[in-house]
């Protein structure tokens, strides 16, 4: 009767993987190894607390002193730590833990849900007939501060004189959301080459990246981010789409290295003319498609990177042993 409902259901397993953010899943990731007496696999999927001490979240020097043991806890109890990418893994052993403990292991490419669909395509401009058939820009994913999603409605005001028949369309949810709708008015755009929709269940966005020209993701360029790993990226990779981001890190490093689309400056005005110089370039779109494509199945495949963390797993359950 005193039990809580999560003590109820630690009662098996030979290993516990937690994924962060955020950082206090390390709490119940913690109890339950210990109360199983099998180790522990931490996944981080964000740099925190850096991230929100860089945003100007964590401004309280107690609250960042709790942040910081907190990430300390999380890793002393770990016996192996996943990260998305080679910055998240560094910032990790500039915190003290065994670097040669660290596994990256990115997000995925899910090759067969997101390959290209031309029924999808059709289908997603008949359901909507305001967009016809004008080239599409896509930004599909959340819309909080760190993404800056207000920098999609000026570039929209900036490709208005430069390309007026392309568009940009936004589907996701999150707290900008009314201020990104309310920017993209302001600027006289939002219905016009500036189109907001509501979040759908990832299944459902796939007949809209089959249908895009272009996959957008855009994000506040703060140090502490360009170790991030974005799922639209990745997801662009899989649906053989260009991608363009406007932020620094690996990620605008692996499109300078691949041809697999464009880095975009952080002003709206001066990305404008090189994402409408693509977006006229049908042999570039077509061969930057490709790219995309190959680098999904070559580099970032979920079944393949589904592989290497079952090994994680396994080598620290023998480990244990």
């Amino acid at each position: 009767g005193s039990q809580t409902r999560f003590e109820q259901i630690v009662h098996g397993g030979d290993v516990v993987f937690a994924t962060s953010t955020p950082l206090t899943i390390a709490l119940p990731g913690v109890y339950a190894a210990s109360r199983l007496k099998v180790p522990m696999v931490f996944e981080v999927r964000d740099l925190w607390p850096e991230v929100p001490i860089a945003l100007g979240y964590l401004n309280n020097p107690v609250l960042r002193w709790a942040a910081r043991w907190l990430e300390r806890f999380a890793y002393d109890h770990a016996s192996a730590i996943v990260a998305l990418s080679e910055g998240m893994a560094d910032g990790v052993g500039a915190a003290g833990f065994p670097r040669e403990r660290v596994h990256v292991i990115p997000n995925s490419s899910d090759l067969e849900l997101f390959a290209h669909d031309g029924g999808g395509a059709s289908r997603f401009r008949v359901a909507h007939p305001e967009i016809g058939n004008r080239p599409i820009v896509l930004y599909p994913g959340a819309l909080g501060v760190v993404n800056d999603v207000s920098y999609l409605a000026r570039l929209a005001h900036s490709l208005l004189e430069l390309m007026p028949e392309a568009c940009i369309v936004v589907v996701g949810d999150g707290a900008e959301k009314e201020k990104v709708r309310l920017a993209a008015a302001g600027l006289g755009v939002l219905g016009t080459n500036f189109f907001q929709y509501e979040a759908v269940p990832k299944r459902d966005l796939v007949d809209a990246f089959s249908a895009a020209a272009v996959i957008v993701s855009c994000a506040v360029d703060k140090p502490a981010l360009r170790a991030n790993s974005a799922n639209k990226f990745f997801d662009a990779l899989a649906s053989g789409t260009p991608v363009a981001v406007n932020y620094g890190g690996w990620q605008a490093e692996l499109v300078d290295e691949t041809g697999i689309g464009l880095v975009l400056p952080a002003d709206a005005q001066a990305a404008a003319p090189l994402l409408s110089a693509l977006l006229q370039d049908e042999h570039r779109l077509a061969c930057s498609g490709k790219r995309a494509r190959e680098l999904a199945e070559t580099r970032f495949a979920r079944d393949d990177l589904a592989k290497h963390l079952e090994e994680v797993l396994l080598a620290s359950v023998r480990g244990n042993r």
